[in-house]
């Protein structure tokens, strides 16, 4: 039996109230103070309301957004992305692999240098590599085909493989599993153990001082980075810093947001919310932009550790029951219209891996079919602990629809509510509930599309059985030999074949959900600044800020 979708029970306002209405807080006080305003005018300070609080100072030990964000800002890389997702050197200088791929060498440019003034070596690049190796899927992919990976000199050094793996470049350059390149000291650091310092080589400087969690994060210009020559673009090109300091003021309530930047306390919002959108474009001064053309995917993890969702059957029931009602999650949030758009392809619509193979089973909602799917997966009405992240406004809106769409269909949801920044600390947890009162069963997040497109690339695909795979941890030995014949593809058609085989066992095994995919937006004051660039996280390079 087949049942219409039906208007989502929970919508964007009546979660979020009246608080995050533009029109409702420009005549609140200023929340910044005149001395903050008077700032926000200086030419040589950016003021930035980032989209969540910065908690998590290691950008390899956690994916999270925010602190990828801060891992652009303080850290260089090998090689980066640009505007097109075309890989190009970065602080390398020379790379060469030989004819059958086994050996690749780097030479890294001259004048590169850590905050503390210390010189950037081969050491600290191999180090990084080998930590960044450990935590991240295409890397752990080329890692496992590493013979050796050592330093020739000082600024010099060389990856041998033991079988071929072509991309070498694209995947130490991936822009949201970025390679940062740390010093030896940090880099020897367990990579599943946080790292306590912040001392980077690239074009800002983390200012420790004066970082208060939960209030203020600031950054200085690093006056001694030797920016590349090429033009800016995305996360690649010449990072010149043009300010003396970026400023994020934490600022939870997206309306209060929406209005320091209508009144001019603000010069820079990173992800303003899709209802506050239409007002801020009729907002004199500010500008609405779009980062990353691909956009991100809504997603909803599992926990593959935890009963009922150690069984396939019921992560198949959950998957359906989101990829069926995707338009629900994408009028919840108000990524309607241009700012999403449902796509029932996991490998991204739009991407050169798009495929509609075996979506067919998604285009109608059925929930007898999902909850018989449920029944097979053997549950049996205990709780199922679904991590709520109320600060992270589009993502607690995925959480009460999913919490609406599961209780009607008689599922018993432990809806526990948290800070985004608890959630992602709290998801490590391995130890299913009720075992564990800190154990979870389903977290909704969102991914890059240009990461998610690409089964390599997908940390959630990684279904490694090593235990060391992203959270959630599905084993499937079959997932992995599948992803492996797509990289030995060398023809379109082969990889065509190989992402559609991908696909298929996917829903299969349904290591995850996904609600739709959508197109973030920034804000900023087009009368103050300039050359806003970046992709799935913001970059305070290539902007200027200028009198208005």
């Amino acid at each position: 039996m087949t049942t219409k979708r039906s208007t989502p029970a929970v919508s964007r306002r009546s979660v979020l109230k009246s608080g995050t209405a533009l029109a409702g807080t420009l005549a609140m006080p200023a929340i910044l103070g005149r001395a903050a305003s008077a700032l926000a005018a200086d030419t040589k300070v950016v003021k930035v309301a980032p989209e969540v609080d910065l908690k998590i100072l290691d950008p390899i030990w956690t994916t999270a957004t925010i602190t990828q964000t801060h891992g652009w800002a303080i850290y260089d890389t090998l090689f980066a992305i640009d505007h097109e997702y075309k890989v190009h050197p970065q602080m390398v200088e020379t790379y060469e692999a030989t004819e059958d791929g086994l050996t690749h060498n780097f030479k890294l440019r001259d004048g590169l240098a850590f905050h503390d003034g210390s010189p950037v070596t081969a050491k600290d690049c191999v180090a990084s590599i080998k930590r960044w190796g450990a935590r991240f899927s295409e890397g752990q992919l080329m890692m496992s085909r590493a013979a050796s990976l050592e330093p020739v000199d000082e600024k010099s050094f060389t990856l041998k493989l033991k079988e071929p793996f072509g991309p070498v470049a694209d995947a130490l350059g991936n822009g949201t599993q970025a390679c940062f390149i740390m010093r030896e000291k940090e880099a020897s650091t367990d990579p599943f153990t946080q790292i306590k310092e912040t001392i980077g080589s690239g074009p800002l400087m983390f200012v420790k001082e004066e970082w208060r969690p939960g209030a203020k994060v600031v950054y200085a210009k690093n006056p001694h980075y030797k920016p590349r020559s090429e033009p800016a673009s995305g996360y690649a090109g010449g990072k010149v810093v043009h300010v003396d300091r970026v400023e994020w003021t934490v600022i939870p309530d997206q309306g209060t947001q929406a209005s320091a930047l209508a009144t001019g306390e603000l010069d820079y919002l990173t992800n303003p919310t899709a209802d506050i959108v239409p007002q801020l474009k009729s907002t004199p001064n500010v500008q609405i932009g779009l980062l990353d053309p691909l956009g991100w995917q809504l997603h909803v993890r599992m926990n593959s550790l935890a009963k009922p969702f150690d069984n396939a059957k019921t992560r198949q029931g959950l998957q359906m029951l989101v990829e069926s009602r995707q338009q629900d999650y994408l009028s919840a949030t108000g990524f309607i219209g241009d700012l999403g758009k449902v796509c029932l392809d996991p490998f991204i619509c739009g991407s050169p891996n798009e495929t509609a193979v075996g979506t067919e089973r998604f285009k109608t909602y059925d929930p007898a079919k999902i909850k018989a799917l449920f029944q097979a997966g053997g549950y049996k009405g205990e709780p199922l602990v679904l991590m709520d992240p109320t600060d992270q406004p589009h993502l607690h809106l995925v959480a009460q629809v999913l919490n609406g769409h599961m209780k009607e269909l008689g599922l018993n949801v432990d809806l526990q509510s948290m800070d985004w920044s608890t959630l992602v600390s709290r998801r490590a947890i391995k130890t299913p509930p009720p075992q564990d009162k800190g154990g979870w069963h389903i977290f909704p997040t969102a991914w890059p599309s240009a990461t998610m497109m690409d089964p390599l690339n997908n940390p959630p695909l990684d279904s490694s059985c090593d235990g060391k795979n992203w959270f959630g941890w599905p084993c499937d030995e079959e997932m992995q030999k599948l992803r492996l014949a797509y990289l030995a593809a060398k023809k379109a058609e082969d990889r065509k074949k190989a992402i559609e085989a991908i696909q298929l066992h996917f829903f299969e095994e349904a290591p995850y959900a996904y609600a739709g995919q959508y197109f973030p937006p920034v804000a900023y004051r087009k009368d103050r600044l300039k050359g806003v660039i970046g992709m799935s996280s913001p970059v305070y390079w290539n902007m200027e800020k200028f009198a208005g």
